[in-house]
């Protein structure tokens, strides 16, 4: 059993380093700004509750309103390492590049994250801390928040960039009322 989940991660990183080979696609990666900003704890309207599994979330989609702070409470229960960030499809395309990176140099290790490794130089001022306000990085069982205002309508959606999970399907609907 844990050996067909390893070979289900390690086909879907392979499969993920050749789409990533094609290039720079750009985007913010994984910053937020064309999304929202962070939010205020204390203008904070609801908590909606996101569970991340191997390889979609629940829920799927959800809905706010343009100017809305929303606390999302985010657990993984899946068995690999996964992430919710918030962002338009353009920067998570970009985000993907630095999350392959990640992979690449041992800091995500299919169930597990080397926090050691985390605050490894990427160059150009980033690290691999992994510490936007729009994202988590999630180990199997950890949960922890975000909370974020949302900007004017646009299009945008929460995903996991991990190599190959939005590839997979991993990534939600942000619908406006």
């Amino acid at each position: 059993m844990i050996v067909s989940k390893f070979l289900v991660a390690a086909a879907t990183i392979s499969l993920s380093a050749t789409a990533f080979a094609a290039g720079t696609h750009g985007g913010g990666h994984g910053h937020g700004a064309a999304s929202g900003e962070p939010g205020k704890a204390s203008e904070v309207s609801r908590t909606i509750t996101v569970e991340m599994y191997d390889n979609y979330y629940e829920p799927e989609s959800i809905t706010v309103s343009p100017g809305e702070t929303v606390r999302f409470m985010v657990e993984n229960k899946g068995n690999l390492v996964h992430e919710f960030n918030i962002g338009t499809p353009e920067m998570h395309e970009g985000h993907q590049e630095e999350m392959m990176m990640m992979v690449e140099h041992g800091v995500i290790q299919g169930g597990k994250l080397n926090h050691d490794m985390m605050n490894m130089d990427m160059g150009n001022g980033h690290s691999m801390k992994h510490d936007d306000p729009n994202s988590v990085l999630l180990e199997p069982g950890q949960s922890k928040e975000v909370v974020w205002k949302f900007s004017d309508k646009g299009n945008i959606e929460f995903a996991c960039n991990v190599p190959g999970h939005y590839q997979a399907g991993m990534y939600g609907k942000v619908n406006f009322e």
